[in-house]
């Protein structure tokens, strides 16, 4: 994930998940992720990092537990949260910061 940084400082927004294949409220979210993808069009990017796969990632970033989401706006985390989030709710997050 060597472009990492170069995607989260995009002009528009980032919506990073991180995630593993074994978490069961990580499974919970890849449809509501969809469904928020879908809503949001190009306002958006959703990115998802598998932790199992990119430990160093997990690491700098400080990932305790998934799923976890950060939004970045031109490379700045403006948001953070772990935990299923509804769909209405990272919506409306997304849009506040558009």
């Amino acid at each position: 994930m060597s472009n990492f940084s170069e995607i989260i400082s995009k002009n528009k927004l980032v919506l990073v998940d991180f995630y593993a294949e074994w978490c069961g409220p990580c499974k919970t979210m890849h449809p509501i992720l969809k469904e928020v993808k879908d809503a949001l069009g190009d306002e958006i990017s959703v990115i998802k990092i598998n932790i199992d796969k990119n430990q160093s990632l997990t690491e700098k970033y400080r990932v305790k537990g998934v799923p976890t989401f950060m939004l970045y706006k031109n490379g700045v985390q403006v948001w953070r949260q772990s935990g299923i989030v509804q769909k209405n709710e990272l919506i409306m997050l997304i849009k506040s910061h558009n």
